[in-house]
C-alpha cells in the first residue's frame, strides 16, 4: 500500500501573521556517511517552506527553533514530478521529432529543442504563484 503523505523533518526559522517558515535539510543517501568529507559525492541542500497559517497551524502554537514535521500529500508529490520532469521530457521529445520532420540540421534540432524546454521552464517560473497555491504544506509538532 502506498504512503498517503510525505513527511520531512524541519526547523521553524520564522513566524509571522501569515506564514510559518520552516527550514528543511534535504540529504542524499550518503550525506550522513562518516566519509562524506573525503568522498565528495554527498549532497545536502537547505530549502525553506512557507506554511500558510490556518486553524490547524496557528502561529501561537510554534516557536522559532522548534523541530516540526512538514507534511504534504503524496498526490501533490506526483503532480510535482509531472511538472518538473515528465512534461518537460515529453516537450523535449516532441520538439526533437518536429524539428527532425522539418529537416532541420542536428545542431539546430538540439538547440531548438533545448530552447523549447527552456521556454517551458520559463512558463512554469512565471506561473509560480498560481502553482504554489496547488501545493499546500502543513506542519505538525513532533511526538515527544
Amino acid at each position: 500500500m502506498a504512503k498517503e503523505r510525505i513527511e520531512h523533518e524541519g526547523r521553524v526559522i520564522a513566524v509571522d501573521k501569515d506564514y510559518i517558515s520552516v527550514e528543511i535539510v534535504n540529504k542524499s543517501a550518503c550525506a550522513s556517511c562518516h566519509a562524506k568529507g573525503v568522498c565528495g559525492a554527498s549532497d545536502e541542500a537547505v530549502k525553506v517552506v512557507e506554511v500558510a497559517q490556518s486553524f490547524a497551524t496557528l502561529a501561537d502554537d510554534y516557536q522559532v527553533g522548534e523541530t516540526v514535521n512538514v507534511v504534504m500529500s503524496s498526490a501533490m508529490g506526483t503532480q510535482a514530478i509531472w511538472i518538473a520532469y515528465v512534461i518537460p521530457l515529453i516537450v523535449l521529445m516532441v520538439s526533437i521529432l518536429v524539428f527532425s520532420l522539418c529537416g532541420a540540421p542536428e545542431l539546430w534540432m538540439g538547440l531548438g529543442s533545448l530552447g523549447v524546454v527552456a521556454l517551458y521552464y520559463l512558463g512554469v517560473y512565471l506561473m509560480r504563484n498560481r502553482i504554489s497555491k496547488i501545493f499546500i504544506f502543513s506542519i505538525e509538532k513532533q511526538p515527544k
